[in-house]
C-alpha cells in the first residue's frame, strides 16, 4: 500500500509542476511592469502629446437642425374614395384608379432627399461644391470660410488638388454625394411621425442656410413631380373623355379631372407642400464636435495599454 501511495505521489508530481508552470504569477507581472515603467511613461506621454496635438488641430464642427411635420394629405377622399366607388366603371374606360394606398408621400420625399439626383441638383443650383469639398476652417471674426489652398483657389475659382485617374482636380458629383451624405441626415420619429433634418459643417451659418435650402428644395421637388404627373393624367383623362360616350364613365372621368385640378391647385398655393416647419433651423452657438477632452483621454489610455503590453511582451520573450 505504501509503495502504491508513493507511486501515485510521484505520478501526480509532474502534473502539479506543469500546472504551476502554466499559472500566471501576478507578482512577476507587477515586477515586469515596474521594471519597464519608464518605457510605459515615455510611450504614454508620447500618445498624450499626439492626441492633444490632433485634438487641437481638428476644426470645430457645428450642427443645425429643423423639426418638420408632414403636411396633411387628403387620404379619406380624393382618388381613394373614387377608387372605391367607381373603380369598376373606370376600368372599362382603361383607367386604373388603384387602391388609394400608394407610397407615403413623406417617406418618398425622404428617399428623394437621399438620392444622387437631388444631391447633384442641390449642389449645382446653390454652387456649394467648394464649401463641401475644399473647406478647411471657419473664420469667426469675418464669418468667412477658409479653403484648403492645395485643393481650391477661391480667387481664380480653380481646383488645384492632385489626384490619380479616374478622378479629376474638380471633384465629381459621386465624390460630392458621399461627403454630402455624411453631413446631412434626415430621421423620422416612429412615434410622432415628425421629421428632423440636420446639417454638420465648420461654419454655423452654412449649417442653418443648408437646412433651410434643403427644406425649400425638397418641397419644390415634390411639388414639381406631382404637378407634372397631374398634368399628364389630366391630358390622358381628356383624351379618354373624347373617346367615351357612356354617361356614367364620363362622370367618373370628370371627377378624376377634378381631382387632378385640386392637386395642381394645392401644389401652386402651398409653399410647404410636403413638410411644414415646426421648429426652424438656427445658427448654433456651441460646437457639436470634436470632443477634444475625450480624444485626449482615449489617447492616454491607448498609449498606456499598448506600452504595458509591449513591456510584458519583451519580458516574456527574454524569459523564454
Amino acid at each position: 500500500m505504501e509503495n502504491n501511495s508513493n507511486n501515485l505521489n510521484q505520478t501526480n508530481a509532474p502534473v502539479a509542476n506543469n500546472i504551476a508552470d502554466d499559472e500566471i504569477d501576478l507578482r512577476e507581472l507587477f515586477t515586469a511592469i515596474w521594471q519597464g515603467k519608464w518605457i510605459i511613461i515615455a510611450i504614454t506621454a508620447l500618445f498624450a502629446v499626439a492626441s492633444v496635438f490632433y485634438a487641437i488641430n481638428q476644426p470645430n464642427i457645428y450642427k443645425s437642425e429643423a423639426l418638420l411635420a408632414p403636411a396633411e394629405q387628403d387620404k379619406a377622399g380624393g382618388l381613394g374614395a373614387l377608387a372605391g366607388q367607381f373603380g369598376g366603371l373606370a376600368s372599362l374606360a382603361g383607367v386604373n384608379l388603384g387602391s388609394g394606398g400608394g407610397v407615403d408621400k413623406t417617406q418618398m420625399a425622404l428617399e428623394v432627399l437621399k438620392s444622387r439626383q437631388f444631391t447633384r441638383e442641390f449642389i449645382q443650383k446653390h454652387n456649394i461644391l467648394p464649401d463641401l469639398m475644399a473647406v478647411k476652417s471657419w473664420n469667426r471674426e469675418t464669418n468667412t470660410i477658409v479653403y484648403n489652398k492645395d485643393v481650391y483657389n477661391k480667387v481664380e475659382n480653380k481646383w488645384l488638388r492632385e489626384v490619380k485617374a479616374p478622378y479629376t482636380p474638380e471633384p465629381s458629383m459621386q465624390e460630392a454625394y458621399k461627403v454630402f451624405s455624411q453631413l446631412v441626415t434626415a430621421n423620422t420619429d416612429k412615434e410622432t411621425g415628425m421629421v428632423k433634418i440636420s446639417v454638420e459643417h465648420v461654419s454655423p451659418y452654412v449649417t442653418q442656410q443648408w437646412v433651410n435650402w434643403i427644406i425649400q428644395e425638397i418641397n419644390a421637388t415634390m411639388r414639381q413631380r406631382d404637378v407634372i404627373e397631374a398634368n399628364k393624367s389630366t391630358q390622358f383623362l381628356m383624351n379618354q373623355l373624347e373617346n367615351t360616350k357612356i354617361a356614367d364613365i364620363r362622370t367618373v372621368l370628370y371627377k378624376l379631372v377634378e381631382e387632378q385640378a385640386k392637386t395642381i391647385m394645392f401644389a401652386n398655393v402651398r409653399d410647404e407642400y410636403v413638410f411644414k416647419t415646426i421648429d426652424p433651423a438656427v445658427v448654433p452657438e456651441q460646437k457639436f464636435k470634436p470632443k477634444r477632452a475625450l480624444i485626449c483621454v482615449l489617447g492616454v489610455l491607448l498609449g498606456g495599454i499598448l506600452s504595458t503590453l509591449l513591456v510584458l511582451l519583451r519580458h516574456f520573450i527574454k524569459k523564454s
